[in-house]
Formats: structure tokens, C-alpha cells, sequence
């Protein structure tokens, strides 16, 4: 697929520029609006490499985001840093955001720029809670604190592994701004404080490079500016650039699809009850083959989601209780263990509270009650089952009548339930008396006479 992509953009490329050496003067636009994840990581990086293969002259990432997964995030800063080609980050259109994660894009790119009411900042890791743990320290004395600047943040009531997540996301960050000559204090406070700041601040405080109203104004503003790259000192002609959006293909379309957390959930569903009726069902083939490819789809995602496994067995405990349910019939007691253990394991199954990236709690509650409604159906006719005559197998025979069919000494034949049967009677049986089963042993049966008349 990357070389389908490939020859896509280098097919625009020849369009806008003819000659290979006229192909610097070209930008490259990818454009990230929502949540951060696996798929924004592939395109991304695929983009950057593609137009340097292709000797684009600028990357152009357009952002709007309000953060996503570190391991997308590290990914795609990887890419930025490697790239040969000068990766401009442009927070746009106005009322767009870079949040959380990208945050450390902006900071990660060669060039920074935001248009005009958008802002950026809240950089702290989502997981981290300012409350969430003990007290680093017991000392509520009033006597002066002795300890460093580097120490204080220590003491806002955190534990020891969120101050080690926080410390390594300032390391982080703070290496990014240094490279790129910005402002690492605010840096360093975007990710301590949650703090945000407006494209008109971030400016004046040295966060970005550009406010810019739209692309060819960008363009504009960013001409003549020097970036390094690979230690090279690099002066941007922009200008006259010709800019290529190149969208996501299918593949991304279809990543984004399946790795968001409701469908990937939605898939594990379809797939476990899919599997279930097929064993209901053998031979309905529909249901198996459904299921089949909806467990493979959604052990797929949650290899690239941060999944928390236990709640992933929770989920298969909650549906191997579900079919001892319908095979063990106790009353509801496996079953009501079965939903329970199910919705607790959706409710931590995503080990992340990144905003686009948690299950929906109305399709929590719609699975629960979907298999607590079977659950309740099953109980209902297995209780209501147990007024109704037996209809099936040898249970069936005992107390049905038929008329026998030859004279019954010790054995001989009756007529029972359309058919012939070899019979045995403690007492003697005249031909074509009716006669009533009270036992059955093997393919022989037990009558006993109804009445002294001859039947019909």
C-alpha cells in the first residue's frame, strides 16, 4: 500500500513540476484533525518519507487535535526528526487546538505556526492525576522546605511512578524545545501545569515561529527563514511553493476505523457471539465466517491499542459463564456472573483516558443488556419448561397407551405411538387389549394392561 502511495504522490509531483530539480519547489500538505492513534502515525509517517523520496521542498502537517496515544506521538516526533525535507506544523484553521500530544508534535517540527484563535499547551500525560496518589512527602510542618527547585513538583500530592511519568514527559519535552531553540520553561509548564496558551502568547513567548491566517500567507511568512537539518543550516524558499494535499488512502481510512476503541469492541462482540451461534447452529456457516474475521479484526486493533489485558479476560470469562448458562441451566446464577464479569471487563479495557480512545458507555450498557435480556429468556422458558410434559426421547414412552398385538404371556408385541414394540407384562395380556407403559429397558418395553375389555 505505502507504494501505492508512493506512486500517487509522485504522479502529482510530475503534475506540478515537470523537472526534477523543480520539484523542491513543491510542499507537501497532511492534515490531522481528531484524536492521535496508530492510523494518524502511519499517514504521517508514510507522508514524510514519501515526499522526501520524492524531494518535496516542505512538509506541511495542518493540525487540529486534542492529543492522543504516546506511542502514535513518538512515532510520528521519530519521523520529524529524521526527515530530510523541513517539516513545517501549522495549528489551523482558526478554533483548531494542539493539544496533549500535540503539543510535542509542534515542539518536534523544524517550523511552528498557529493561526490566529487557536491555542495550544495542556501537554501534562492524561493518565496522571494531580490527586490520584499519597503525598510524596509526610512533612506537613511550617518549617522553610529545603529542597531544590527540581524537587518541588514532588509535593503536589502524587505518587512516585506518576512523578516518574511527568519527569520523563518534561525530559521529553524540554529536548524538543532546545533542539528547536524555543521556549523550554513554558514547555516544561505545558506538561507540570496543563497550562494553554493563544497563538498571539505563544508568539511573545517564543512556543512558535509564524501566526499565519491561512497556507499561501504561511508560505509567505516562512520564506527566508533557516532551519537545520542534520546539522546543515537550510534557507526556506517558499514562496512560490505549489502545495499537494495528499489525503489518507484506504488503508488509513480502514486503520482509523478499526482501531477506534468502540468499534474494536463492537468487533470482539460480533465475533465471540458469532462463534456461539455457529456452535448453536453447525452448519448456518454465515455466523462462523462473520465471526471468524470479526475476532481476527479486533485482536488486530487491540495489538496497536494500549489494551488492558485484564480486562480482556474479564470479558472472555463474562462470555464462557454466558454459554455454561445455556448448557448448565442453574437459574441465572452463572449468566448474572457472566454480565457482570462482562461489562466490568469494558469498562477497563482501554488501559488509556485519552480523549477519542475510551469505549462508549452507552454501548457498555447496550451489550450488557442485550446479554442480560438472553440471560433472562434463557431462565424464563427453562422455569417455565419444567410444567410441560416430556415430549422427547424414552422419558416420553412412560404412561403413553397403545393396544396390544398379539396375547401377552411374559413378552409379545403392542402397538404404541404409531409403532410396533417387543413388550413384557407381569400379567397375562389378551390380543387387542389396551394396554399402558410404565417402563422402558432398551428397545423393550413395560406395559401393564388399562382395561379387562378388548379393544377396537
Amino acid at each position: 500500500m505505502a507504494d501505492f502511495r508512493h506512486l500517487i504522490l509522485v504522479l502529482a509531483l510530475l503534475v506540478a513540476a515537470p523537472l526534477g530539480a523543480e520539484q523542491e519547489r513543491t510542499a507537501v500538505l497532511l492534515t490531522v484533525d481528531g484524536a492521535i492513534g496508530p492510523a494518524t502515525s502511519d499517514y504521517l509517517s508514510g507522508g514524510i518519507e514519501d515526499a522526501a523520496a520524492n524531494h518535496a521542498g516542505l512538509v506541511i502537517i495542518r493540525m487540529n487535535t486534542p492529543g492522543g496515544l504516546d506511542s502514535a506521538m513518538r512515532d510520528i516526533i521519530h519521523a520529524i526528526l529524521q526527515s530530510p525535507v523541513p517539516v513545517v506544523c501549522f495549528v489551523s484553521p482558526s478554533g483548531s487546538r494542539a493539544a496533549s500530544a500535540g503539543t510535542y508534535i509542534m515542539f518536534a517540527s523544524h517550523i511552528a505556526a498557529m493561526s490566529p484563535a487557536t491555542n495550544i499547551g495542556s501537554a501534562t500525560p492524561v493518565q496522571i492525576g494531580t490527586d490520584g496518589g499519597e503525598p510524596a512527602s509526610g512533612d506537613d510542618s511550617d518549617e522553610p522546605d529545603q529542597e531544590d527547585e527540581q524537587a518541588k513538583p514532588a509535593r503536589s500530592g502524587t505518587t512516585a511512578m506518576e512523578r516518574k511519568t511527568i519527569n520523563d514527559a518534561v525530559a521529553y519535552i524540554r529536548g524538543l524545545a532546545e533542539l528547536r531553540g524555543r521556549n523550554a520553561d513554558w514547555a516544561e509548564e505545558a506538561v507540570r501545569e496543563a497550562v494553554n496558551v493563544t497563538a498571539s502568547e505563544a508568539l511573545d513567548l517564543g512556543v512558535i515561529d509564524v501566526v499565519a491566517e491561512n497556507l499561501h500567507q504561511l508560505l509567505e511568512k516562512i520564506d527566508g527563514m533557516s532551519v537545520e537539518i542534520d546539522g546543515v543550516v537550510q534557507v526556506l524558499e517558499t514562496s512560490e511553493m505549489e502545495i499537494i494535499e495528499v489525503v489518507p488512502d484506504w488503508r488509513n481510512r480502514f486503520l482509523a476505523v478499526i482501531t477506534d476503541p468502540s468499534v474494536a469492541y463492537m468487533l470482539l462482540m460480533l465475533g465471540i457471539y458469532g462463534l456461539i451461534f455457529e456452535g448453536y447452529n453447525p452448519g448456518a456457516i454465515l455466523p462462523g465466517v462473520v465471526g471468524a474475521i470479526s475476532i481476527l479484526l479486533a485482536l488486530y486493533a487491540f495489538q496497536i491499542l494500549p489494551v488492558n489485558f485484564a480486562g480482556l479476560g474479564l470479558i472472555l470469562l463474562g462470555v464462557i459463564l454466558l454459554i455454561a448458562e445455556v448448557f448448565m441451566p442453574s437459574f441465572g446464577a452463572l449468566g448474572i456472573g457472566g454480565v457482570i464479569a462482562l461489562v466490568a471487563g469494558s469498562i477497563i479495557l482501554m488501559d488509556a483516558d485519552v480523549p477519542g480512545y475510551q469505549i462508549s458507555k452507552s454501548l457498555i450498557i447496550s451489550v450488557a443488556i442485550l446479554s442480560g435480556g438472553m440471560i433472562a429468556s434463557i431462565v424464563y422458558f427453562a422455569i417455565r419448561s419444567r410444567g410441560f410434559p416430556v415430549v422427547s426421547g424414552r422419558e416420553q414412552m412412560i404412561g403413553m397407551t397403545g393396544v396390544a398385538r398379539s396375547d401377552i404371556d411374559a413378552s409379545g408385541m403392542v402397538f404404541v405411538h404409531g409403532e410396533l414394540w417387543q413388550a413384557h407384562a407381569g400379567q397375562a395380556i389378551a390380543d387387542g387389549q389396551k394396554i399402558r407403559v410404565n417402563g422402558v429397558d432398551g428397545l423393550r418395553l413395560s406395559v401393564e394392561p388399562l382395561e379387562t375389555e378388548k379393544g377396537e
